[in-house]
């Protein structure tokens, strides 16, 4: 078993699961995988359950009733992470917007530097982002700076979405406390590391847009993103978080 485990949730990921996959387990440094799939209509969850039979002890499936939303999966891998007692906690999309093998460098900046949150940053050395159209750049990137303005948090890539947790910072977050279930969930889980005085690194990475697939980006999604982080710093002022 190894002490890092990569959490990918999937909503009809059925052209990327396999690739996503073998893709990991080809790295040098040894990652487990948990699928948490939302009952994919496309069958995701039963490429994985073939996948496991390649990769016993190794690839795991959290099969969910319905969909969601992206934060309640993540929560619920968190705390089965925890549970099976991994040390280094990983967030990545199915989709190949984060390159597999920058695990290993969000992997170092925890396991060998004094990172105890590694962000895979697109923003942190410049816009490092591929085949996004400008309006989808402009977007996402003032996004993290309107959040560095309301939060304080000094974060280029607020929502970013390729992540490294040391396991205690899972520990000491409440998780069942975490409100947003969209792309919020993100800038969220970032503020609730930084209040606790964790200790958060960007990592520059090169993030490509999906080529199989569609994007799950909603107009409610960015709407929950914008107050939400209005309402993440109000509460903390009030000793709410």
């Amino acid at each position: 078993m190894s002490d890092c485990i990569v959490i990918i949730p999937t909503y009809n990921e059925i052209e990327n699961i396999e690739s996503i996959v073998r893709a990991v387990f080809s790295l040098h440094h040894p990652f487990d995988i948990l699928v948490v799939d939302d009952n994919s209509p496309d069958h995701t969850a039963l490429k994985v359950k073939q996948l496991q039979e390649e990769f016993p002890g190794r690839l795991y499936l959290e099969n969910r009733v319905k969909k969601a939303g992206l934060g309640t999966a993540y929560v619920h891998g968190f705390k089965w992470s925890l549970d099976k007692k991994y040390n280094y906690i990983f967030e990545m999309d199915a989709d190949f917007s984060h390159n597999p093998a920058d695990l290993e460098k969000l992997y170092n900046s925890c396991h060998f530097g004094q990172a105890e949150l590694a962000i895979g940053s697109r923003y942190v050395t410049g816009v490092n982002v591929v085949n996004w159209p400008l309006n989808r750049v402009l977007m996402s990137y003032f996004a993290s700076v309107y959040v560095r303005i309301i939060t304080g948090m000094k974060i280029h890539d607020a929502t970013a979405g390729f992540i490294c947790y040391r396991r205690k910072v899972l520990e000491q977050i409440n998780l069942d406390k975490i409100k947003f279930i969209g792309y919020a969930f993100q800038i969220e889980m970032k503020y609730r590391a930084f209040a606790k005085d964790f200790n958060i690194v960007e990592v520059p990475i090169i993030f490509t847009d999906r080529t199989k697939g569609q994007s799950k980006m909603s107009n409610s999604i960015i709407k929950e993103a914008v107050f939400g982080v209005i309402s993440l710093r109000i509460r903390k002022l009030f000793n709410r978080l």
